[in-house]
């Protein structure tokens, strides 16, 4: 059997829930490593993407439908949804796979050009006639965008699944191969839910003052069926502990689309967040928690993808601090707000020993890495280390929607935007709850590479005399590839009550 620009024999085993192929495939090196694939059949009468079909390793992988932002503009909790005259359609698939694998991808549209992002991951695709190729050696997220940014194909390879539970297990939601309805699923302390690959499920999942959480599997979690604040997003536990979250898709929240309220011991793992384009449809938030792990996970966010918040409301938690948190291995797209932020709520005693580890920020609106500081905590002990952002100069500037039926209008700056890199600022803003502002001490940003057309500017600010921002190192910085080697070459604003900041470059 002849793919393009490579050979290998394979054969098929067809499952009971999907078909699992063994393939020989050629690795790097020349030798031959075998690889198991396997995908799961779309269920009847749930919507394809039509722009492009897909086989990995010579497995035919259904394409789904999500719906995605097109332009930048965002207003703060309207009582009406965005319309869908801002927003685009876009494609995903998802597979699991042991080793490297030969993807290929046929679009309906003739191929003048295409992107794999990560950058960092080097992919180099082959591009015949309407047929795309390209290997993946590892279960790692890549985005696909054919003849420019618009209507890009999300890839999700995963692991194989280790521990598919059965039907009858007491406490568990089982929802296997097809569509299911059952809208917002409460658990209780002990229970949990699987979704099995090749399952859609239009619901949502709530925990409140629950233990020993379960949520995983292969399947799709959507919320497009809720109303705007109807569906609480697609898993928000609130004053919960021992959380595990792996393995699902989750579509079209309504609101924040996976949250965490004043809870502890949670592992969010190899979840893939797509179709975000509702109003301040942020990824992940981590709020008033202890001891949370997000690593593995792909999301694109209409606003801010993972981002780390104190939130005070009545019989809330910001009596709690926000604690080792550990963020790792995640590719993020932001379309109009951070991808990795700390703010602007930052209602809480403190936010300590924090990292952002081995990252890719393939796309961003407003700013790739920030500390949004409004509010009363003590935010110290944070890393960013081995972060890759790019930025391709076709960025939009972002816009705030003041009213109802504005439009996006693209100024004669647009061709001069380009994103900022790193902010940290002290100050009141529209979310800040407490009198007193904070301050933020101990900040590290190592090994940040930057892929882009020039050099993104960035900003320090401080408060006043008692809320500054003091000791922030910056090292081994790179800009396409080079060292950067001053704070003048990294385009840094420092601005008052900002001290102690240092960039050391190899």
């Amino acid at each position: 059997m002849r793919s393009i620009g490579v050979l290998y024999l394979c054969w098929a085993i067809f499952a009971v829930e999907g078909k699992t192929m063994q393939a020989l495939e050629k690795t790097g090196g020349g030798e031959f490593r075998e690889t198991m694939i396997r995908a799961a059949p779309a269920p009847e009468g749930e919507g394809r993407y039509p722009g492009f079909s897909l086989t990995a390793g010579g497995v035919q992988v259904p394409v789904y439908a999500c719906r995605v932002s097109a332009m930048p503009i965002n207003q703060v909790w309207p009582g009406y949804q965005r319309p869908e005259e801002q927003t685009e359609m876009a494609g995903f698939a998802s597979w699991d796979m042991t080793g490297p694998v030969r993807v290929e991808i046929h679009a309906e549209q003739p191929v003048r050009s295409v992107v794999v992002r990560p950058h960092s991951l080097g992919i180099q695709p082959e591009i015949h006639d309407r047929t795309i190729a390209f290997s993946l050696q590892h279960p790692r997220p890549v985005t696909v965008a054919v003849n420019g940014p618009r209507h890009v194909l999300h890839l999700f390879p995963n692991p194989p699944e280790t521990d598919v539970p059965a039907d009858d297990t007491p406490g568990l939601h089982y929802f296997g191969p097809g569509v299911h309805r059952p809208g917002k699923i409460v658990l209780k302390s002990g229970e949990s839910v699987y979704i099995a690959a090749g399952a859609v499920v239009y619901g949502s999942i709530h925990a409140t003052r629950a233990a020993d959480l379960k949520v995983w599997g292969r399947g799709i979690l959507d919320v497009s069926w809720a109303k705007r604040g109807q569906g609480g997003g697609a898993v928000r536990f609130t004053d919960c502990r021992n959380i595990r979250i792996e393995g699902i898709v989750m579509r079209d929240p309504d609101v924040w689309c996976c949250s965490l309220f004043g809870c502890r011991d949670a592992i969010i793992d190899n979840v893939k967040l797509v179709g975000l384009w509702r109003y301040n449809a942020d990824g992940i938030d981590i709020c008033n928690s202890q001891d949370v792990t997000v690593r593995n996970s792909f999301v694109r966010s209409y606003d801010d993808s993972i981002v780390l918040k104190g939130l005070k409301w009545k019989g809330g938690y910001d009596d709690r601090p926000i604690r080792n948190i550990r963020v790792s291995g995640c590719t993020l797209w932001c379309d109009w707000g951070r991808a990795l932020e700390i703010g602007a709520e930052t209602c809480a005693p403190e936010f300590d020993d924090i990292r952002f580890v081995d990252c890719d920020i393939v796309h961003t609106a407003h700013i790739a890495m920030d500390i949004q500081h409004g509010d009363r905590a003590l935010i110290h002990h944070v890393r960013f280390d081995d972060i890759r952002v790019e930025m391709d100069g076709e960025e939009l500037p972002p816009q705030l929607q003041r009213k109802q039926g504005e439009t996006y209008t693209e100024s004669q700056k647009r061709k001069k935007y380009l994103p900022q890199l790193l902010v940290i600022v002290i100050r009141g803003n529209f979310y800040s709850k407490d009198s007193e502002r904070g301050n933020v001490r101990d900040i590290l940003f190592r090994n940040i590479a930057i892929v882009a057309p020039r050099m993104p500017s960035s900003s320090f600010q401080g408060l006043d005399a008692e809320h500054t921002v003091d000791g922030v190192r910056l090292e081994e910085f790179s800009f396409n590839g080079k060292p950067v080697t001053s704070l003048e070459a990294l385009h840094l604003s420092l601005g008052k009550h900002v001290t102690n900041v240092t960039l050391e470059h190899p």
